[in-house]
């Protein structure tokens, strides 16, 4: 199947030759669309293969060992999801999950005009008699996809004309990330039910890996194109954070799931880039010249990501995981399903 984004090389940037044509490349590509397949990142195929086969292997554990790691025991939105329980665009999504962030210890005397520190804390882990090489795999994958995608933001700050450190407030510690394992079940597969609904991703940046499956879908100005699978690269998008901190320069673009029909499940690993918790976002002075080629948003200094980055991912966790928000923040949730 022809491939329908370019394809980036990022072992590329090592080599002096053929860094100045990458940066012109990697710039294009990301304001153009915000979607393309990454390969020479480096990652291990023995440990991609890993994760694989562990998320797999988790997956196929007996229901009742999942619904122990719900979601709704972790006030860190952390854990298992079960199909149509997490809501995006008010719709029901029709696939399993499980979230998992940087193992860190709960925050203590969390302030209250400061709900959004409550984001840190541990995982929930499946047994390790079930699962003996789960949690090492997911924290040597979380460490590895980390260092590939702060070497790609970078690389993006660089072919910006900036500093390759202008964002290292974003990403400094306690780090911030989520990988989420995903399942969706061909057995679900309805002509109206959605994988996933269209969105635009809030982090940082997105790196994907997806099976040979498919069902990935990218909002373009020609309307919606597919995503197939292109083996052992990830699919990178641009999310919301760094296509504000451009000013629109670089495009965070909406993208969808379609459940997949047929015979066979799809699965995929996605790894977010987080904003630390205490963090805002810093508008970069771009050349006049990007500057006029940006599409927005402008730079509205009343934007809550201008002012609270960990406010902003709580709303979001709040609106996206009713029942987590119910238990945990009965007061927060419903004024911020008000305001959205």
């Amino acid at each position: 199947m022809k491939n329908t984004l370019p394809v980036i090389d990022l072992s590329k940037v090592d080599h002096p030759e053929e860094r100045a044509a990458f940066y012109t490349e990697l710039r294009q590509t990301a304001r153009n669309i915000g979607f393309f397949y990454l390969v020479g990142h480096g990652v291990n195929l023995a440990q991609i293969r890993q994760m694989e086969q562990q998320a797999r292997a988790f997956f196929d554990l007996p229901q009742a060992q999942k619904n122990r790691l719900n979601m709704v025991h972790s006030p860190q939105f952390r854990g298992y999801t079960g199909s149509k329980e997490e809501i995006t665009r008010n719709q029901p999504d029709h696939r399993e999950q499980i979230d998992l962030g940087a193992e860190l210890p709960v925050l203590e005397h969390i302030p209250e005009d400061k709900p959004w520190l409550h984001l840190q804390g541990p995982n929930l882990w499946p047994d390790a008699t079930a699962l003996p090489e789960f949690k090492s795999t997911v924290l040597d994958y979380q460490h590895t996809l980390r260092q590939v995608a702060i070497k790609l933001l970078r690389a993006f700050l660089v072919a910006l004309g900036q500093p390759e450190n202008a964002l290292d407030d974003l990403i400094a510690d306690p780090a911030v990330h989520l990988l989420k394992l995903v399942r969706y079940p061909a057995s679900a597969a309805q002509a109206d039910a959605q994988g996933v609904g269209a969105h635009k991703d809030t982090d940082i940046l997105t790196l994907l890996l997806q099976d040979e499956v498919g069902g990935l879908q990218v909002q373009t100005d020609e309307g919606w194109i597919d995503v197939p699978p292109l083996q052992d690269a990830f699919v990178i998008n641009i999310g919301e954070i760094l296509e504000l901190a451009t000013n629109g320069y670089l495009r965070a673009n909406v993208h969808r799931v379609i459940t997949p029909q047929g015979q066979q499940d799809r699965y995929s690993i996605a790894y977010f880039l987080a904003p630390n918790l205490n963090s805002h976002v810093t508008l970069l002075n771009l050349s006049t010249e990007l500057k006029q080629l940006a599409l927005g948003p402008e730079a509205d200094p009343n934007n809550p990501m201008l002012q609270q980055l960990g406010a902003n991912s709580f709303k979001s966790r709040l609106r996206s995981h009713k029942n987590v928000a119910d238990k945990y923040y009965p007061q927060t949730y419903p004024q911020t399903r008000n305001a959205s």
